[in-house]
């Protein structure tokens, strides 16, 4: 399986909704646009960022054909399972398949406490449902409240032909070094999940990131990527520098909500999350977000 396209910033791009929360095709059309432009190598549709979990699986089948559509070939698109049911979660990729997507990324059951077997078996079914098409992992324990070990991950590359690499958003630059580590003989490819770890992930053996804030900020995310693979390393930690304000400025927005909220600054045009969620009111959090954008010249 060839696995060469797998590299670079991949966005988990926003989902722009109209006021009955329905996809607004103009605009994502426009959004995936505007993140190749940017200089990304990849879009993730319904990552946690897309807000996968309050979106029904027909809007998703909807909004993965406008994507790859508008794509076209230039960059791939991969599509984000995020759904607790081994069923639902096969389903979801075989219609990601039928579509054409390059590959799928799969969240860890979410609610759920499994054993590491049971883990297993869930990746393992959903991968040989779709045999044939490229599947990343994906590690978030902050939003599901366990981690992936380094043994199951291990595991699941080494015994399944089409489980080709994850995304590890913990956190932990430990963590995302032992994935690499463990499992660096099969050509299992890891990505850095912190677009604040990006430079740091890449040290350790990582080959690109999923990165937020290549959604309204892409030049600067990408800078550190372009200019790390160039061998420029001073000059792409002085980019994960320049970026890593911004960033961290969205913490303490409620999630996902600063995506979109600094979307809307940059004069993207996206509309507001899904409810429950609200768009950051005026005040102190989103002050700071202005004044770190400004800082950094990406508002005039």
């Amino acid at each position: 399986m060839n696995t060469d396209f797998i590299k670079g910033v991949i966005v988990p791009i926003l989902t722009p909704i109209d006021e009955n929360e329905i996809i607004d095709e103009a605009k994502l059309r426009d959004q995936v646009d505007y993140v190749i432009d940017g200089g990304v190598l990849g879009i993730l549709a319904f990552g946690s960022n897309g807000e996968f979990y309050v979106i029904e699986e027909d809007e998703m089948e909807r909004g993965l054909k406008i994507m790859i559509h508008q794509s076209a070939g230039r960059v791939p698109v991969y599509f984000g399972i995020g759904a607790i049911s081994t069923k639902k979660c096969c389903r979801l990729a075989k219609m990601a398949e039928e579509h054409g997507a390059a590959g799928i990324s799969i969240l860890q059951p979410m609610f759920l406490k499994p054993t590491e077997e049971e883990l297993y078996l869930h990746f393992k079914t959903i991968a040989e449902s779709v045999p044939e098409l490229p599947v990343l992992l994906y590690n978030n324990p902050g939003r599901v409240g366990y981690t992936m070990s380094g043994n199951l991950v291990d595991r699941l590359a080494t015994e399944l032909p089409n489980i080709v690499g994850m995304k590890d958003t913990s956190g932990d630059i430990t963590q995302t070094a032992e994935f690499i580590r463990r499992t660096r003989h099969t050509g299992f490819k890891v990505f850095g999940g912190k677009d604040t770890l990006l430079y740091a992930s890449m040290c350790h053996g990582a080959v690109g990131g999923v990165c937020t804030a290549a959604n309204f900020m892409p030049e600067l995310i990408t800078d550190v990527y372009n200019k790390y693979v160039s061998g420029d390393l001073e000059g792409s930690l002085e980019a994960q520098f320049k970026l890593n304000p911004v960033r961290l400025s969205m913490d303490p927005a409620s999630f996902p909500v600063a995506a979109k909220d600094m979307a809307n600054l940059r004069g993207r045009n996206v509309g507001l999350p899904y409810k429950p969620n609200l768009a950051t009111p005026e005040g102190p959090v989103l002050n700071r977000i202005r004044k770190e954008m400004e800082t950094a010249g990406l508002l005039d």
